[in-house]
């Protein structure tokens, strides 16, 4: 009886809402293309009660019958205003219009958009069209770079896009590309990130409070969403700049039933040296330079109806770095050298939403990850009648199908239910070498004896977004397990509370709180330093146990002057079995089990982040600034004392302005500083003797090293400033944009690394390598 009573009171506010009630719901898109907006907002003027899009555009309001004043708004469109009378349920989809005087029209926030009326803290969502404005390396917009000029993110160092969120690590981050996780985000060793700007519609980036719809990883939540393709015109937009050009097309196949988008990205250095190193050649002599990366999205939808919509999608992106070389000579004989490194993504993803009814809403996805990296070398030598071959071979990688389904139920204005399941397949490869001398095969697994592991991940969650009055509350749970197959077979669960508080305070201002749990199943093996391809992904096992945290928060946050946004958060991190190399083992080692060369400790971190942006009007813009201390602490390692992370960084600035002087010309610029780098350094060096050969007495001296405590030093401290200027005109048949850019402008000789050397008297000392000077870009870009 008392559990009915319970039920019962948990289920009043619900049947509260069921009488004389009407429900409005539908889909919010661009009235040009017909892409589904995001986050759009809808407000009644009339109830005070508001709704947002979902991820397919989707929304529903219930309300009181009577007459209502709808205000739709989404950012960069024209707020539309409808008057209607609710004495039914509705269907009213809406198409929005983009507002092309943005740049010189002042929008105000509505009260649905205000910062301070949003239960998530710790979230941050940056219109791409923003992104393509900040200054970037060589001209080339990088999405990842971007996300590092926010507070509480940091890159791992010069130009690089690894991104670690409040003191985690680059494998805490749940990258989602159309909700497929992509386990490797870099080009070029980390200089550039596998996504093209030109195929993303919407970036969010989520700190902490994570809702319970996410899980599996530490730190953060980056959710990236393809466009959909445009659903009415054929229309296409391109680059062409100093390492990379784009194309992108999209249009209808079945006019405003069916869209597709493609999208491609290459670099051409290779293609621009062939023929310069060709030209350099002697007779007798080949040589093949292979340097580039590609990247290629693709997307098809079609929409069956109003309840019915299949999406399909994919991603493909290869780095191809390696050298072919022959050389032959008179007599017929010749040798020949190739070698390369290959690595790269493919991701693929399958959904179908529906409709249920005005209420409710489901999304049903099949998702494909692939991550592979190849390392091969090979020698040929051709004399006389002999042939000597030697090759060598090495292959990692981790591979992922995944099946899951999301459901969002809207009972009323005051409660946003979402509730879901997945299951996931994780296959592994971490790492197999395999060496071949003549005709004689031999097969050697340096990590794995037994090559390829294989695990099930399951996630449940069930999470309400309600509204008490003045109280907002996000309140879910989020389970998980975990199951390692094979011989050593061994199951992991975790049931992970989540809590985000918001109350609306006189004059408008929001005090938010958040607690979270959150566990992590698969580790990233990496050297912490580049962003290297041969980063191992494994599971956790009987021995390598599964990483948890858990992670509070309380801030401010308020809407000033209608179009600034200000928030002041501070949080604190623990987390558990975070996972490290043992001192002196890389991936390298001859050690046959991976689980022999790592070690698992703690980590700690806490700071205080703030925020002012602009998102709207002539400047556009925000101020970042974090107070940040992460440590970690292994038994293990530095004689288990605890020590700084590497990327513990305790101060962090980031401006970043863009102005729209008139219509045809804007400007931008983007300042970062950051506190040094902690690293390890030697004391004191000394000679000791070796015994050469215990029989003669034979010896020599070689230079011992010792080091101190880990990272008790620093680099110093990283600054910089980019700076470029637009220039846009509107052809006849197409648009075109000239951009002029310039990287760390003031030649700033930062901190890439440091090594041991000898100034002009001959003493050892320390000395610093710079990577990037002052470097100037310029890029064409075009649309039609």
């Amino acid at each position: 009886m008392k559990a009915k009573l319970i039920l019962l009171c948990l289920l009043l506010p619900l049947l509260g809402w069921t009488q004389d009630k009407f429900t409005l719901s539908g889909y919010i898109e661009d009235g040009a293309s017909g892409e589904k907006l995001i986050s759009a907002n809808i407000y009644d003027y009339v109830s005070g009660k508001g709704a947002v899009t979902n991820t397919y555009g989707f929304y529903s309001l219930t309300l009181p019958k009577d007459s209502v004043v709808l205000s739709i708004s989404y950012i960069g469109y024209e707020t539309q205003t409808f008057r209607l009378y609710l004495d039914q349920d509705i269907t009213f989809n809406v198409k929005m219009n983009s507002d092309i005087q943005l740049a010189t029209v002042e929008v105000s926030a509505t009260k649905i958009d205000r910062i301070e009326e949003e239960t998530q803290m710790s979230r941050v969502t940056i219109p791409v069209e923003q992104i393509k404005k900040v200054p970037a390396l060589l001209g080339e917009v990088d999405i990842l770079k971007t996300l590092q000029l926010l507070p509480g993110v940091q890159s791992g160092g010069e130009g690089q896009n690894g991104l670690y969120v409040r003191g985690g690590s680059p494998d805490q981050n749940l990258i989602l590309l159309d909700g497929v996780p992509v386990y490797n985000v870099s080009h070029l060793l980390g200089f550039f990130s596998v996504f093209n700007a030109d195929a993303i519609k919407n970036v969010t980036l989520t700190k902490g409070g994570f809702p319970a719809r996410f899980g599996g990883r530490l730190s953060s939540v980056l959710e990236i969403n393809m466009k959909e393709g445009n659903m009415q015109e054929f229309h296409g937009e391109g680059s062409i700049g100093l390492i990379t050009s784009k194309l992108t097309l999209e249009g209808p196949i079945n006019k405003g039933k069916t869209s597709f988008i493609i999208s491609g990205r290459r670099t051409y250095v290779d293609l621009i040296a062939r023929p310069l190193i060709k030209s350099e050649l002697e007779e007798g002599e080949e040589l093949d330079l292979k340097l580039n990366f590609y990247d290629l999205n693709m997307k098809v939808n079609h929409r069956f109806n109003d309840k019915h919509r299949l999406y399909a999608s994919a991603y493909l992106g290869q780095d191809v770095f390696g050298i072919d070389s022959r050389e032959t000579y008179s007599d017929g004989d010749y040798f020949e050298l190739d070698n390369g490194t290959d690595w790269g993504n493919i991701t693929g993803a399958l959904r179908w939403n529906y409709m249920i009814n005005n209420k409710l809403f489901a999304n049903t996805t099949l998702t494909y990850s692939r991550y592979r990296f190849d390392f091969i070398a090979g020698i040929e030598d051709k004399y006389g009648e002999n042939l000597d071959k030697i090759s060598a071979k090495y292959i990692s990688g981790i591979t992922d199908y995944a099946a899951k389904i999301d459901f969002d139920y809207i009972p009323n204005p005051n409660h946003y239910v979402r509730f879901g399941a997945s299951v996931t397949h994780h296959t592994y490869n971490p790492g197999a070498f395999q060496f071949k001398l003549g005709s004689i095969d031999v097969n050697v697994d340096t990590v794995l004896g037994s090559g390829k592991a294989r695990s099930l991940e399951y996630a449940l969650y069930l999470e309400d977004d309600m509204q008490l009055g003045r109280l907002k509350a996000n309140v879910g749970v989020h389970a998980s397990g975990f199951s390692v197959l094979g011989d050593e077979s061994k199951f992991y669960y975790s049931v992970q509370p989540r809590l985000g508080l918001r109350y609306l305070l006189p004059n408008d201002l929001a005090l938010k709180g958040s607690f979270s749990t959150m566990a992590q199943f698969i580790n990233l093996l990496t050297n912490e330093s580049l962003s290297l391809p041969t980063d191992l992904w494994v599971p956790s096992t009987e021995r390598i146990k599964p990483q948890t945290s858990w992670q509070a928060a309380i801030g401010v946050a308020k809407t000033l002057f209608d179009q600034y946004e200000f928030s002041i958060e501070a949080y604190y991190k623990e987390m558990k079995n975070v996972i490290s190399y043992r001192e002196g083992v890389d991936f390298l080692g001859v050690e046959n089990d991976w689980q022999d060369k790592v070690t698992q400790g703690d980590g700690e971190s806490y700071g205080v982040e703030l925020f002012f942006q602009k998102k709207q009007g002539r400047t556009t813009g925000w101020i970042g600034y974090t107070l940040a201390w992460n440590n970690r602490q292994f038994d293990e390692l530095n004689d288990g004392n605890p020590f700084p992370f590497k990327y513990d960084r305790r101060h962090d600035i980031s401006v970043v302005v863009s102005h729209q002087f008139n219509k045809t010309i804007s400007m931008s610029g983007a300042w970062v500083y950051g506190t040094g780098n902690a690293i390890t350094l030697p004391l004191y060096r000394y000679n000791s003797p070796i015994v050469a050969s215990p029989i003669s007495g034979d010896y020599y001296t070689d230079n011992i090293e010792t080091v101190g405590e880990r990272n008790s030093f620093r680099m110093d401290a990283y600054h910089r400033l980019d700076l470029n200027i637009e220039f846009y005109k509107k052809k006849r048949r197409y648009e075109r944009w000239w951009v002029i850019g310039a990287y760390n402008v003031y030649n700033r000789k930062n901190p890439y690394f440091i090594y041991s050397g000898r100034n002009d008297n001959g003493d050892r000392v320390f000395k610093q390598a710079s990577l990037f000077p002052v470097i100037p870009s310029v890029s064409w870009r075009f649309k039609f």
